[in-house]
């Protein structure tokens, strides 16, 4: 990872995997071959990026979601730039708000995707709250992974984001009928929600600036 220590290191997900002796510190400027999960990227991973990962690596850039702009990113170089799809983040401090994972998630994030599962739980596993990263994201993974290519990948996120919503939009009506009002009875669930929202806290697809147990 390169780590900008934008996070508070009791509860840097990041700095505790390297406490723990499971990811390496990059300097900034090194070049890293493999796959760098960044807000940055311009294609989303998919399974055709498991012969990257499995020959150079995987990497993610430690920072803040309120900080993006302090990052240097064009010293972060790698040719394998990529974004994650829409997962939920069930980090303490993002729990439930989609595409808000911290360092620990994106890592597992993209392990799950390309199909080294093993190492996704390896890293999670040092997370009291790590078990439920999968149990929460398993129908999504599970779609991710039918797919071959970053554009099916990207096909396949528009379709759960769409479904998400027709399925918000029955329940809203549901709530309605029930209590025979035709007001939005329901609060905006954050599944919907677009990274566009004010929150600022941690990880843009691969960031991470949170948590512990």
């Amino acid at each position: 990872m390169w780590d900008f220590d934008h996070c508070d290191p009791r509860r840097c997900s990041g700095k505790k995997l390297s406490r723990l002796g499971l990811i390496k510190e990059l300097r900034v400027g090194s070049r890293f071959r493999g796959v760098v999960v960044s807000p940055k990227g311009t294609r989303v991973i998919s399974p055709s990026d498991r012969g990257i990962i499995e020959n150079n690596g995987l990497a993610v850039v430690e920072c803040s979601w309120a900080r993006l702009e302090d990052v240097p990113f064009n010293k972060i170089a790698s040719p394998n730039e990529r974004l994650l799809p829409y997962l939920m983040a069930t980090n303490p401090t993002n729990y439930g708000k989609p595409w808000r994972l911290n360092c620990v998630e994106a890592l597992a994030a993209a392990f799950y995707i390309t199909g080294f599962d093993e190492y996704a739980e390896r890293l999670l596993d040092g997370f009291g709250w790590g078990a439920s990263f999968y149990k929460v994201n398993e129908p999504y993974i599970k779609r991710y992974r039918e797919c071959t290519t970053a554009e099916e990948v990207s096909a396949m996120q528009d379709t759960i984001i769409a479904d998400l919503a027709k399925q918000y939009e029955e329940s809203r009506k549901t709530k309605e009928i029930r209590n025979g009002s035709s007001e939005d009875l329901l609060v905006a669930n954050p599944n919907h929600q677009r990274l566009s929202d004010s929150e600022d806290d941690e990880v843009p697809e691969s960031s991470s600036d949170e948590e512990e147990e």
